[in-house]
């Protein structure tokens, strides 16, 4: 990823990211590709049919650490006996992580069945504290967490599917390829966007354009929403959300 842009690209797509912590998810995805029409929606995905934002399996579990947003590092976990040799381990997400821009969210894959998928906890305290060391804010993954307290106070915004008590042996099968999680396809450099409501991605070099929308949809939203709260009117309501429902 570092290879593809500018060290002052860079530098202005990590200020573009801490501005956007300042604004939720929902907004992000409306100036990435929610109301194409809108001239203040980039209209970068298909908005119903591509795999863009994560769907109602995720949740965050630390809801009040508020938005989170970086490059995404990606790998994937498996189970053995399912033919697949690796010969990768936790010290390669590691050198991964550590070679990325900051700041990153890690997206977590499970490659396994169902009845394994549901129990086996993605990460727990100690994966989080080396995780953490090395610049993590964020972590997605289609598979629950375990060890909620120990992680807590790291303050790393963590969006999974569930809680589970442990895990068994899972290797590492493949690091920084393209996953899908949860309904979100994403790449390796790539922008996640997440919090309490879910992830969304996008491209790197779309982020001083987001920026900029995700600010005019703010300011538009709250007067829109303020002129409704004047009025029970249900023509003039109607008029306020003209161009979004109707």
């Amino acid at each position: 990823m570092a290879a593809w842009y500018t060290e002052e690209q860079i530098s202005l797509f990590i200020q573009c990211m801490k501005e956007l912590e300042e604004y939720d998810t929902p907004t992000v995805t409306n100036a990435v590709a929610t109301y194409p029409a809108s001239p203040d929606c980039l209209a970068l995905y298909e908005p119903h049919k591509t795999s863009w934002y994560t769907d109602e399996r995720i949740r965050a579990l630390y809801p009040e650490l508020g938005a989170r947003c970086g490059f995404a590092v990606t790998c994937v976990y498996g189970i053995p006996g399912m033919g697949f040799d690796t010969k990768l381990g936790f010290v390669d997400i590691l050198k991964a992580i550590s070679e990325s821009p900051k700041p990153v969210i890690l997206a977590m894959k499970q490659n396994m069945p169902e009845e394994y998928r549901r129990k086996n906890a993605m990460i727990g305290g100690n994966m989080m504290t080396a995780f953490s060391q090395l610049g993590v804010v964020g972590v997605v993954a289609d598979g629950p967490a375990r060890d909620m307290d120990e992680m807590e106070p790291m303050k790393v915004q963590c969006a999974f599917t569930g809680i589970t008590a442990g895990h068994g042996f899972m290797p590492v099968e493949a690091v920084n390829v393209p996953v899908s999680l949860c309904s979100m396809d994403v790449a390796p450099g790539e922008v996640i966007h997440m919090d309490r409501n879910g992830c969304v991605k996008f491209p790197a070099n779309c982020l001083p354009e987001v920026l900029e929308r995700v600010k005019t949809i703010t300011k538009k939203d709250a007067e829109k929403q303020r002129r409704m709260r004047e009025t029970t009117d249900p023509e003039k309501i109607a008029r306020c959300m003209k161009g979004l429902y109707s």
